[in-house]
C-alpha cells in the first residue's frame, strides 16, 4: 500500500491500520480526548500519516503545520488552535516547550531520520483500537489559511466533508486499487494529505511515497506508475527534462 524509496520500508494496508491503532491508543494515554486537536509540524514520514490517521481514530482533530513555519507564525497558530499534543523536529523542541507548557499540551518530536520520542512512544500499544465514533458533522481537521488578507484563520473541515470529497474525486478519477501514485506533496496541506492520500486510501492504491520532489526519483517511477499529483512547479521541471518523453508515460 505505502512504499518509502531509498529505505526498503513498505507498509500494507492491515499494517498500516496496526500501526494506526497502535498511534491511537498512545494519543488517549497522552490526555488527547475527543474534539482535543492534534498539532503536527513535522518531516513527511509513514509516522506522520499515521498520525493523522490515528487523530481520526481516536475521534480528535488533525492540524498540519508548514515545517517552513518561522517562530512568531507557529506560537500564533498554537495558541490559537490550542492542541493537546505537538509533534514537531528535534530543532524546534526547545522553541516550541514554553508554549506546549503555556497550553498545557504533550509535545513529542520526530525527526526526518526516524529518530525522535515518538518513536518510542507508542512501541508495545495494541494493535487493535475502537474508533470513537464520530458524527458526519463532528469536526475532523483544520488548516490554517495563507492569511494574505489578514490573520490567518483556522478552516474547519468535518468528517462528512473529507469523506465526500474523497468519494468523489475517486470517482471522478477513476482511482482503483489497480493504482500507483507518485506522491511527492507535503502533506501539510490539503492537496497532498485530504486529496491524494484520502482518495488512494479509499481506493486501495498504492502509493510511492517519497519525501519530496526530486526529478531523477519521479522520471524513474513513471513507468511503472499511473498516477502523479502535483503543483505547477513539477510539471515545469518534468516538461524542461528531455527524458519525458511519449515513452517514458
Amino acid at each position: 500500500m505505502l512504499e518509502e524509496p531509498g529505505t526498503g520500508r513498505e507498509l500494507s494496508f492491515a499494517e498500516f491500520a496496526e500501526l494506526g491503532s497502535q498511534f491511537a491508543h498512545m494519543l488517549v494515554e497522552h490526555g488527547v480526548r475527543p474534539g482535543d486537536r492534534v498539532a503536527v509540524q513535522a518531516p513527511k514520514r509513514w509516522e506522520t500519516l499515521v498520525l493523522y490517521v490515528a487523530s481520526l481514530q481516536a475521534g480528535a482533530v488533525f492540524l498540519p503545520l508548514n515545517t517552513g513555519y518561522r517562530r512568531d507564525e507557529i506560537t500564533y497558530f498554537l495558541e490559537d488552535a490550542t492542541p493537546r499534543m505537538i509533534v514537531c523536529g528535534d530543532s524546534v523542541e526547545q522553541e516550541l516547550q514554553p508554549i506546549a507548557r503555556k497550553i498545557g499540551a504533550s509535545l513529542l518530536t520526530l525527526n526526518a531520520d526516524g529518530t525522535g520520542s515518538l518513536s518510542g512512544a507508542f512501541a508495545d500499544r495494541p494493535r487493535w483500537f475502537s474508533s470513537v465514533a464520530r458524527a458526519p458533522d463532528d469536526l475532523a481537521a483544520l488548516l490554517y489559511t495563507s492569511g494574505t488578507t489578514g490573520r490567518s484563520k483556522g478552516a474547519m473541515l468535518t468528517h462528512d466533508n473529507l469523506l465526500s470529497n474523497a468519494r468523489v474525486l475517486t470517482d471522478m478519477w477513476r482511482i482503483s486499487a489497480n493504482d500507483t501514485l507518485i506522491h511527492a506533496l507535503p502533506i501539510f496541506h490539503t492537496h497532498g494529505l485530504f486529496v491524494a492520500m484520502n482518495t488512494s486510501l479509499i481506493a486501495g492504491a498504492r502509493v510511492n511515497f517519497m519525501a519530496g520532489f526530486n526529478l531523477d526519483a519521479i522520471v524513474s517511477a513513471l513507468p511503472e506508475s499511473t498516477l502523479m499529483m502535483g503543483v505547477p512547479t513539477f510539471y515545469t521541471r518534468l516538461l524542461g527534462d528531455d527524458r519525458l518523453n511519449r515513452s517514458l508515460v
